[in-house]
Parts: C-alpha cells; structure tokens; sequence
C-alpha cells in the first residue's frame, strides 16, 4: 500500500476534536472536584469521598487518553515527513502506529465514560434506595418480572 501525504493528515481532524472534548471533560470533572471538596469540607459524608475517588481517577484517565492523542498526532506528523522524504516503510510503520494509539485513546474513552456513569450511580444511590419498592429503575428501564407491561 503506497500512502499519500494526504493519508495521515487525515487523522488531524479526529485528533482536534477528541482533544477539544477531553480538554472541556477535563474541566468540568475538576470544577466538580473542587465543588464537591467544598461540599465535603462543610459536611464530611463518605458519598463525598467516593465521588472524588471517581473523578480523580476519571481525570488521569483523561489525561493519559490526551497524552496518546497527542503522541497520535506525533506520529502522523512524522509519517508526513517520511513520506515527503520518499521514505513508504517508514511512513507505513509511523501510520499503523498513529492510528493504533486512536485506537487505545477510544477505548480508554469508553472506558471514561463507563466511570461516568458509575460517578452518575454513586450521585444517585440515595434516590435509588428511596425507589426501591417502587417499578422505577434510575439505570435501567423499569423493574419487576414482566417487561411487556412497559
């Protein structure tokens, strides 16, 4: 497979959303963070502890998905180079290897937002143990045995 110069600019316009979307992601979970520190401080409840832990870990997460992003665009970059040098292998290897680290960064970005569903439980809880005895599921679609009464 002969690759174009054109081949991996490609992957610049997916690198540039992902960051804009992680870098506002980012921002909002560390002004949780510190809104919830405050909540915390005020009234020191174990939920507080637990929100923080996911957000925390949330966070480096991001961080770590922003770091292979970049290391993508890296890559491409030199994979453009290579190719203008008339170096294919080069460029080839480059290549594969940008959109492999695109591959780890939208996985580890389900893997984000699975946790972000767990921050949503954790937020919840309370209502939820309230909605025990009733049909209402706050994560699910409705509770009890027959689902054709939905």
């Amino acid at each position: 497979m002969e690759l174009t110069i054109s081949t991996p600019a490609l992957l610049f316009s997916t690198v540039s959303l992902m960051m804009i979307a992680f870098t506002n992601r980012y921002l909002a979970i560390t002004g949780l963070i510190r809104d919830l520190h405050e909540k915390f401080q005020a009234n020191p409840e174990q939920v507080y502890v637990a929100q923080i832990r996911n957000l925390h870990r949330r966070v480096y997460l991001i961080r770590d998905i922003q770091f292979i992003i970049v290391s993508s665009l890296l890559l491409s970059a030199i994979c453009m180079l290579s190719i203008y040098l008339q170096s294919q292998t080069v460029a080839q290897v480059l290549f594969f290897s940008a959109l492999l680290l695109q591959i780890v960064a939208l996985s580890l970005s389900i893997w984000e937002i699975s946790m972000s569903i767990n921050a949503l439980k954790i937020e919840l809880g309370d209502m939820e143990k309230q909605l025990e005895g009733s049909r209402i599921n706050l994560f699910g679609r409705f509770r009890g045995d027959d689902d054709s009464k939905d």
